[in-house]
């Protein structure tokens, strides 16, 4: 009867070892980490090629869309700096010029940021209501 516990016993740990190493790594895998501009730029030049987060601010007009090659190009900005992006593909419907934007995708030798994926921020669902009166 002992042995047959003790099977149970070993069997749970396992279990539960295995269900805290997925709940781990699915967590990691999904969390959003990213750098502002200015953290980005001090990285210099060991940012290249890194697949990277960079949260930003769209700068009023610097977008501009290239038909021909399918392309998006604009410039984010923080305090202190700038960062030029490139991006195939479309972008977000809340996406435009003064708008909070996480790029993801790889720096370049040519400074510029190749963006596979842009998340822009809809700041007026999150705004505090204004009272009427």
């Amino acid at each position: 009867m002992r042995k047959r516990n003790l099977k149970f016993v070993v069997g749970g740990a396992i279990v539960a070892v295995a269900i805290i190493y997925l709940v781990y790594s699915g967590i990691q895998k999904t969390a959003l980490y990213y750098l502002t501009v200015s953290e980005f730029r001090n990285r210099g030049d060991e940012a290249y090629g890194e697949v990277v987060r960079v949260n930003g601010k769209v700068l009023d007009g610097s977008i501009q869309w290239n038909s021909k090659e399918g392309a998006l190009y604009f410039t984010i900005i923080d305090q202190e700096n700038i960062l030029p992006i490139i991006h195939r593909g479309v972008a977000p419907d809340t996406f435009r010029g003064g708008a909070e934007v996480v790029v993801e995708g790889r720096y370049t030798p040519e400074d510029i940021f190749e963006a596979d994926k842009i998340m822009a921020k809809c700041p007026s669902k999150y705004e505090a209501q204004k009272d009427a009166g």
